[in-house]
């Protein structure tokens, strides 16, 4: 019998995340543009310095309503005639609220792209409105609430953000609103809100896409660039602070046969020069099937179907402060909630007390940083991560140089600063389970003072 030989791995080929360019259009809207050869659907995001935090007292979730308003109609089109239009550029157009601001994304077959870019301009210069629309949409979010309520690993969510921060901060609250404040707003709110805060002076564009043939210029000489605005300068970013004082806080949902848990803390942001070992080491604890979390409580023990650790940054600001929520999220089933956290905190105590192994360090960069060009192969991709730059603050070629980092950053650097984000004695715990079966097991371990909430 004859063998052919192994195939051998070719020379791999140099990739470096894609560079933009950047200028300011007459009307004060910021541009950045990235040409993408072969993208024949082009990605814009549109970022929109309307934050959580300008959201008036009692009408949280105004924001969410908003840009979930935006493709309601124009001052040209109605709603229906607006989305048939859409369709006819075979276009998608999404937005959303987050902390930062309102970010909307709109994806077009690039021949298209200067009809789509009409829309978009017309859905930000000129928007409806309607009254009917907005009570509809208002409807429409009161109905997703108790769905959210009854999502453990949602109400985990919302529990963990309000033992963190303060109650007067706005990130305590549910992001997109609760049913009081929610059913409070009505079209009024959501056009003064609008005149607040939207404005092409304070708003970035990100195209990405493959652009030959397309005169871009003049597609947002007459599109984009003819949303006017008055002038105005960016919103201060007020300063975040937050209790990570250790303690657990079970919100009880009696006869639930798992608990889905999430215990977490505030860190260092994107700015800080701890990033990518945080990146790094928080990869190396819980960011796949075989890191250190998953190996004890999956394959080992049985006690769940993964485990992950993460690092979220909620907010930054130009002078370079803001801060990300570090956490750990999974789900267990009730008997194991005491034995399952008991082995998660051996867990964190002992990389304390041993440090990631080189193995550990290298599989993760390989991770993280190997697959970079495949995580980048769409210009969606590309537009989402400029966009979260720009909405974070950062420098246009952060994300290059964050894989550079990555790849030179070392074993006991990495260690060091998982360590420091996940410290075991300075972690809020939530668990969304029963409360007469995981209370007793859990204040056993001593891993902070329990409070028992209501669902």
């Amino acid at each position: 019998m004859q063998f052919h030989p192994q195939p051998r791995p070719g020379t791999a080929t140099p990739w470096n995340f894609p560079a933009p360019g950047r200028d300011r259009l007459p009307n004060g809207l910021t541009v950045l543009r990235c040409h993408r050869p072969g993208q024949q659907v082009v990605a814009v995001e549109v970022n929109l310095a309307a934050p959580l935090e300008a959201e008036p007292a009692g009408l949280e979730g105004v924001a969410t309503i908003m840009a979930r308003a935006f493709s309601e109609g124009t001052d040209k089109l109605s709603a229906e005639d607006f989305t048939a239009e859409l369709e006819r550029c075979g276009a998608t157009l999404d937005a959303h609220a987050d902390h930062p601001g309102v970010r909307l994304s709109l994806e077009v077959p690039a021949s298209r792209l200067t009809k789509a870019l009409g829309l978009l301009a017309d859905a930000l210069r000129a928007p409806a409105f309607p009254d009917n629309e907005v009570e509809r949409l208002v409807r429409n979010r009161l109905d997703e609430i108790p769905h959210e309520l009854a999502n453990p690993a949602r109400r985990a969510a919302m529990a963990l953000s309000a033992a963190l921060f303060p109650a007067d901060s706005r990130m305590s609250r549910p992001r997109q609103g609760t049913e009081k404040t929610v059913e409070r707003i009505d079209a009024a709110s959501v056009r003064a809100f609008y005149e607040a805060h939207v404005r092409p002076a304070t708003a970035t564009a990100v195209i990405v896409g493959d652009l030959t043939g397309v005169d871009l210029d003049q597609a947002l000489a007459d599109t984009l660039g003819a949303w006017t605005g008055s002038p105005a300068e960016p919103r201060p970013v007020p300063p975040v602070s937050a209790d990570d004082t250790g303690r657990v806080v079970i919100v009880d949902r009696p006869g639930a046969v798992q608990t889905q848990l999430l215990i977490g803390r505030v860190g260092a942001d994107r700015h800080d020069r701890v990033w990518p070992a945080q990146v790094l080491g928080t990869y190396c604890l819980g960011g796949t099937l075989t890191s250190r979390l998953d190996r004890v409580l999956r394959e080992e023990k049985g006690y769940t179907y993964g485990v992950r650790s993460f690092g979220q940054v909620l907010r930054s600001a130009p002078d370079g402060t803001g801060v990300a929520l570090l956490a750990i999220s999974g789900s267990v089933d009730t008997p194991n909630t005491g034995p399952a956290l008991a082995d998660l905190w051996t867990v964190l105590r002992t990389l304390a007390a041993e440090g990631l192994t080189d193995a550990e360090r290298d599989v993760a960069v390989q991770n993280l940083v190997g697959v970079a060009p495949l995580k980048y192969e769409t210009a969606a991709a590309v537009a989402g991560t400029l966009a979260d730059q720009v909405e974070q603050h950062l420098p246009d070629d952060f994300q290059g140089r964050l894989y550079e980092r990555l790849a030179e950053t070392g074993t006991v650097e990495a260690t060091a600063a998982v360590v420091n984000a996940f410290p075991a004695d300075r972690l809020v715990t939530v668990l969304v389970g029963d409360a007469a079966e995981i209370a007793e097991p859990v204040r056993a371990l001593g891993i902070g003072e329990v409070t028992v909430v209501s669902a």
